[in-house]
C-alpha cells in the first residue's frame, strides 16, 4: 500500500506541473475509491489448441460432400442432438437438449420427443419442432445426404407445447429411431438462406446451440477459434477457447513437441505416424476410427456398367490391395481392411464377407467376360461397334486419399485396354448433382441435367456407424414407392450407388423395419451384394489421436466420434 500512495503522490505531482505549462486549467480532479482504484488486468484466456490436418469446409454433417474429421469435431461442439453415443457406441439421451424421447405407440409407430424449454440458438430462437421438421424433409428430399433411410419412413410430424413437442409418425416400424435427429440446425436461419440445402453451412454456422461457437475461422492461417458460448443454457465450457490449427505432419509433430499444440488429430501415413512415434512417451497414441468407409462404386447408371458383364469384368481387372495401400499408405487405416458390404471394421461382431480371390485382378476373366458382351480388342483397345470403352472415374475434388486412389485405378484401367476419362469434381457437385442423375437403364447416356456427365466409377467415401440396418438401406435400397429403373423410366437414383434391385428390396426393408433380424438379413444379401459387383468395399477411415501435454479431462470418445463431444469438460493443465 505505501508504495501504491507513493504512485498517487507522484501521479499528483506531475499533473500540478503540466497544468503550470498550460493555458487551459485541468478538470478537478475527483477523489472517490473508484477513481483511485486501479482495473485489473484482463485474464488471459484458457486456452487448448488441437492440430489438425484441415479446416475447410463445408460444415454441414448431414451432406456426404463434407464428412471429414473437421466436420465431425465442429458438429460435436456447436450443435444439439436428440441422443448421443457414449463411451460404448450406445445411443443416450441427450438431456442437456430434451426432456424426453419415446414410442408413444405401435400402431402407427409415433415417437414422441420433449424439448427443454430453455433449449435455444444463440441468437436467442427456441430450438423447436421447426429445426426437427426441417431436418426430416431435407434428408428425406436432397441428394446426397448421409443415411437418409430412416428419414424416408417418416410420414408425419406434429407439434405440440408450443413447439417442444414433437410427434413423429412413421409409415413402418423403425428400431433405429435413435439415430435420428442428430445435430440439428437452425431452420429459421437456413430454409430461405442463399444457396439452400446444398449452401447450408458452406463457410460456417449461422448460429449455434452447443457449448461453443466460432469466434474467427481464417482460412488463409489455417485457424478456427471458438469460444464459450454465453447464450448456452446448460454446464458452460470450462475452458475459454479451443483452436482448431492445420498444419503438415511435421508441423503437427512439432507442435506437440513444443507444447504449442495439447492434441493432434491427423490423418496418418507410416512416415507421419513415426514422427508422433519418436516423440516418446509423452506423447499418447490411439487410432480413431472414423465413420467413413472408403468405397469404390461401379453404377449401373447410364453406361457401360449397366451391362452385368462388363460391370463384372472391370472388378476382375481392379487390384483391390494396390488401392489400399495407396490409400492408406501404411498408416491407421491399413489395419482396418474392410471386408464386408455392410459392416464396418471397428464394428462389434463385424466379420468378414469377402468371397475367396476377390479383388485379386484375373485378366483372363476379365477378356472372357468383355468378349462375352460383345467386345473386341484392337490394337490394345477393347472396342464394341467401333467405339471405344470408356469410363468416367471421379473422386471428390482433390481430397484425399480419393484423389490418388482414383489415379491407381484408372492407370490399371487403362494398362488392361479400357479408356479412362478423370473428373475430378467438387465434392457437393459430385455428391448432389452427378452421382444423382436421373438413372434409365439400357441408356448410355445421361438423362437430364443437359451437358452433363455421367460418372461410372466413383472413388469415395461412403457414411457408415449408428443402425447397420440403415446404412443397408440408404447405401443399396430403393427409395418407398421406388422400383428398378426401367428402359423407359428415369429415376433419381436411391444412392449413390445408382442401385435399385427389387428381388433384394424385400430383405433390405425388413431389416430396416426389424421385420428379420440383421443377422439373418446379411447372412441372405452379403453374397448377393458381392456377385452384384457395384461396390467394392477398401478400408474404414482413421485418424491418430496424439494426446500431448497440458490438457485435463479428455478422452479418446465415442466410437466413431472421437474427443470433441465432451470438449465442455476440457481444463488447460500444467505441463
Amino acid at each position: 500500500m505505501r508504495g501504491s500512495g507513493k504512485a498517487a503522490a507522484l501521479v499528483t505531482v506531475l499533473l500540478t506541473a503540466l497544468a503550470a505549462c498550460t493555458s487551459t486549467p485541468p478538470p478537478p480532479v475527483v477523489t472517490s475509491p473508484v477513481a483511485q482504484s486501479s482495473s485489473p488486468a484482463a485474464p488471459t484466456a484458457s486456452q487448448i489448441v488441437i492440430g489438425v490436418d484441415d479446416i475447410a469446409g463445408g460444415y454441414n454433417p448431414h451432406n456426404l460432400a463434407d464428412q471429414s474429421t473437421i466436420t465431425t469435431a465442429l458438429a460435436q461442439m456447436l450443435l444439439p442432438s436428440v441422443f448421443r453415443p457414449d463411451a460404448n457406441g450406445e445411443n443416450q439421451l441427450d438431456t442437456t437438449l430434451m426432456r424426453s424421447a419415446e414410442v408413444t405407440s405401435t400402431d402407427p409407430f409415433t415417437v414422441t420427443y420433449l424439448i427443454r424449454q430453455d433449449a435455444s440458438w444463440s441468437d436467442g430462437a427456441p430450438i423447436a419442432v421447426e429445426d426437427f421438421v426441417y431436418l426430416a424433409e431435407a434428408m428425406r428430399d436432397q441428394p446426397g445426404v448421409v443415411q437418409p433411410a430412416g428419414y424416408r419412413l417418416i410420414s408425419n410430424i406434429q407439434p405440440s407445447e408450443g413447439g417442444k413437442g414433437v410427434q413423429v409418425t412413421f409409415s413402418e416400424p423403425y428400431p433405429g429411431w435413435r439415430t435420428l435427429f442428430s445435430n440439428l440446425l437452425p431452420q429459421h436461419l437456413l430454409k430461405d438462406a442463399p444457396g439452400g440445402w446444398q449452401g447450408a453451412l458452406q463457410d460456417s454456422f449461422p448460429a449455434y446451440g452447443g457449448p461453443f461457437s466460432i469466434k474467427t475461422r481464417d482460412n488463409a492461417r489455417g485457424e478456427i477459434i471458438l469460444e464459450r458460448n454465453e447464450r448456452y443454457w446448460d454446464k458452460p465450457a470450462a475452458v475459454d477457447q479451443i483452436v482448431l490449427r492445420r498444419s503438415d505432419a511435421t508441423g503437427l509433430a512439432g507442435a506437440l513437441r513444443s507444447g504449442n499444440d495439447q492434441f493432434v488429430m491427423s490423418r496418418t501415413d507410416s512416415a507421419g505416424l513415426n514422427q508422433f512415434q519418436v516423440l516418446g512417451p509423452s506423447v499418447q497414441l490411439s487410432t480413431v476410427a472414423s465413420p467413413r468407409v472408403a468405397e469404390v462404386l461401379l453404377r449401373p447408371a447410364n453406361g457401360p456398367l449397366v451391362d452385368d458383364q462388363v460391370r463384372e469384368a472391370v472388378s476382375a481387372i481392379i487390384d483391390r490391395n494396390k488401392l489400399i495401400d495407396e490409400g492408406t499408405g501404411g498408416g491407421p487405416s491399413a489395419g482396418l481392411r474392410a471386408d464386408a458390404q455392410v459392416r464396418w471394421p471397428s464394428q462389434a461382431g463385424y466379420a468378414p464377407t469377402i468371397p475367396a480371390g476377390y479383388g485379386v485382378p484375373d485378366p483372363a476373366k476379365a477378356e472372357s467376360l468383355l468378349t462375352a458382351a460383345g467386345y473386341v480388342k484392337e490394337a490394345g483397345i477393347w472396342r464394341k461397334d467401333g467405339r471405344a470403352l470408356t469410363l468416367v472415374v471421379a473422386s471428390p475434388g482433390q481430397q484425399e486419399p480419393y484423389a490418388s486412389m482414383a489415379k491407381e485405378l484408372s492407370n490399371q484401367l487403362i494398362a488392361a485396354g479400357i479408356q479412362v476419362n478423370t473428373l475430378n469434381a467438387q465434392p457437393r457437385d459430385l455428391f448432389a448433382n452427378l452421382l444423382a442423375l436421373p438413372v434409365s437403364q439400357g441408356s448410355t447416356a445421361p438423362t437430364g441435367n443437359s451437358g452433363a456427365v455421367g460418372v461410372d466409377i466413383a472413388v469415395v467415401p461412403l457414411p457408415v456407424g449408428g443402425d447397420a440396418a440403415t446404412v443397408l438401406a440408404s447405401t443399396f435400397g430403393c427409395r418407398p414407392g421406388q422400383s428398378s429403373p426401367s428402359a423407359n423410366v428415369a429415376v433419381v437414383p436411391a444412392n449413390p450407388v445408382a442401385v435399385c434391385d427389387e428381388n433384394l428390396q424385400t430383405t433390405i426393408e425388413e431389416a430396416l423395419t426389424g421385420e428379420k433380424p440383421l443377422a439373418d438379413a446379411l447372412a441372405e444379401l452379403e453374397p448377393k451384394l458381392w456377385a452384384q459387383h457395384t461396390v467394392l468395399p477398401l478400408f474404414q477411415l482413421a485418424d491418430t489421436l496424439a494426446t500431448g501435454q497440458g490438457i485435463s479431462g479428455m478422452t479418446a470418445g465415442p466410437p466413431l466420434l472421437g474427443p470433441f463431444s465432451e470438449a465442455v469438460n476440457w481444463t488447460r493443465s500444467p505441463r
